[in-house]
Order: C-alpha cells, then sequence, then structure tokens
C-alpha cells in the first residue's frame, strides 16, 4: 500500500489537492480575502472614475475646477491615459510614455485592465491572470514616475504588486468569492492558468 507521500512523488495525486494553500489559518484565508476585495474595488473605482469624471482625480481641468461627468470622462471624448502620462511622467521612459500619451490603444488597453482586473479580484475569480495582470500594471505605473520622491526603489505601486503575487498563490478567490465555483468550470478544469 503507498502512502500518500508517495503518491505526490509518483504523481499519482491530483494537481487540484496538490495546489491546496498549506499552514494558512481561518483569519489568514479571510484577511487575504478583505485584501482582494479591497485591491478590487480600487480597480473597479479607478475604471469608474475615469469612465464618468467623478471627481477623483478625473475631471479636473488646469485650473482645479471640477466638471463631474464632463469632458474628461472618458465616455465623452476624456483619455484616462493622458495626464498621467504626459505630466507625470519622468526618469528613463519618460519620452517612451509621453509617446504614447492618450493613444485609443493605451486608453482602451488600461480602461479593459482596470475592468477585468477589478472585477475578478473583486468576485475572486480568474485570479491567477487577474493578479498577473494587476502586478504588470503596477510595476508598469511605478517606471513611469522613476524614482519615486518618498523612497528610491518602494513604494504603493511596488506594495500593490507584491500584493498582487500573494493574492495570486494563495487562492484568495477561495475566501468570500466565486473561486472555488470558479475552479469546478469546464474551462477552468481544462485550462487551469484560468484559475
Amino acid at each position: 500500500m503507498t502512502t500518500i507521500h508517495d503518491r505526490i512523488h509518483s504523481g499519482l495525486v491530483t494537481h487540484h489537492v496538490a495546489e491546496q494553500p498549506r499552514g494558512l489559518t481561518t483569519y489568514a484565508t479571510r484577511a487575504l480575502a478583505v485584501l482582494r476585495m479591497a485591491f478590487g474595488l480600487t480597480f473597479l473605482w479607478a475604471f469608474f472614475d475615469k469612465l464618468l469624471a467623478l471627481g477623483y482625480h478625473t475631471g479636473y481641468d488646469q485650473a482645479g475646477h471640477l466638471d463631474r461627468f464632463g469632458d474628461a470622462a472618458w465616455i465623452h471624448g476624456g483619455s484616462p491615459t493622458e495626464g498621467f502620462l504626459k505630466f507625470g511622467a519622468k526618469g528613463p521612459f519618460e519620452s517612451f510614455y509621453h509617446s504614447i500619451a492618450g493613444s485609443a490603444w493605451a486608453d482602451w488597453l488600461f480602461m479593459l485592465g482596470l475592468l477585468g482586473i477589478g472585477t475578478a479580484l473583486t468576485f475572486g475569480i480568474g485570479m491567477r491572470i487577474a493578479a498577473a495582470a494587476g502586478a504588470l500594471l503596477y510595476l508598469m505605473m511605478w517606471s513611469v514616475y522613476l524614482l519615486p520622491d518618498n523612497n528610491p526603489v518602494i513604494d504603493d505601486h511596488i506594495l500593490g504588486a507584491v500584493s498582487m503575487v500573494v493574492l495570486g498563490l494563495t487562492y484568495a478567490g477561495d475566501t468570500w468569492g466565486a473561486g472555488k465555483l470558479w475552479a469546478r468550470t469546464s474551462i477552468v478544469q481544462r485550462w487551469k492558468v484560468l484559475r
């Protein structure tokens, strides 16, 4: 009779069993779920602010006047990337980011990224792809403004990227999310990267 240790090393134990996080307490999984949802809602809020110019970074003109739902809203022709990339970029990638500021393809990729990452994190589905995309987006935003003013290396974008990795590796969508149900779908069973 083989032991579970023998079965794991011989490949007889399914991938699903081997992926379960170990050593996480109930409190730890709940804390990760809260962190996941908080990040998800942060991404979704950024999406809706840029979509509608709600006045939380989007909707102010150069004189500082707020025009909610005005011309700065993406739905009214405003660009969600232009201001940050045109006026916020500094450092070694400044000319690159200036060159793509306000481009339609950059606006669409950015907005779809915010919506997709935010939705996946909020509901706990597609955590692997959402975490990878979120980490990449945070790193790209960090690279827009090099070097940060308060610390030459670490800032909130790096912490966000690290948090995305942690959320993706700990199945944070399984607690208070639809991660377990999502994992049972046929498409996820076939394509584990969608987990």
